[in-house]
């Protein structure tokens, strides 16, 4: 089996992905420019995302690690949001980017702000790598997006199906055969 036999269609290349880091990484340089923001980044779907964006920002910058699901091993959302380690670090005071893989629904990423600011973070932005607004179900939008995708289950550059399919260096459409 190739790797992408599983893929129907490339939507994003690793050239596109790589430009658009870059872009968002000046983004956030310019934006927080004298500050050191906490960068949290959502586990799993977005440790490729948090890595590459990391590297790219010149700023001084900490970072902390949470888990969030509402997939499973469908490829819908379940509406039921799981969220493990946000009580695991000091917020307070502090300016966070919260870094996701995609906001689908809304519905993890809202729960996430809620609880950082409850928890006495200074300010709280997301930066998304995808962006599915056709999806969306809680009013919640990035400050940074690097792409906005139309409805379709991708996997790839961390996105995965049943925690396969994560190793792609590109963003790719399912095709159905393999999610059933």
């Amino acid at each position: 089996m190739s790797i992408k036999d599983p893929i129907e269609k490339i939507l994003i290349t690793e050239e596109e992905i790589k430009k658009r880091v870059k872009e968002l990484a000046k983004e956030i340089d310019r934006d927080y420019e004298g500050k050191e923001p906490l960068i949290v980044s959502v586990l799993s779907g977005s440790y490729m995302f948090t890595a590459d964006i990391m590297r790219e920002i010149s700023l001084p910058l900490s970072v902390n690690f949470i888990y969030a699901s509402s997939y499973g091993s469908g490829t819908a959302s379940s509406g039921k949001v799981e969220i493990h380690g946000v009580k695991g670090f000091d917020p307070v005071g502090k300016d966070i980017i919260i870094v996701e893989d995609i906001i689908d629904s809304g519905r993890t990423l809202s729960e996430i702000t809620k609880q950082l600011k409850e928890c006495g973070a200074n300010s709280v932005e997301i930066c998304t790598f995808l962006d599915k607004p056709s999806r969306r179900v809680v009013d919640i939008k990035g400050k940074y997006t690097g792409f906005e995708i139309p409805d379709e289950f991708v996997v790839g550059y961390g996105l995965d199906y049943a925690y396969k399919y994560r190793q792609f260096p590109f963003v790719g459409v399912l095709k159905k055969e393999f999610c059933e």
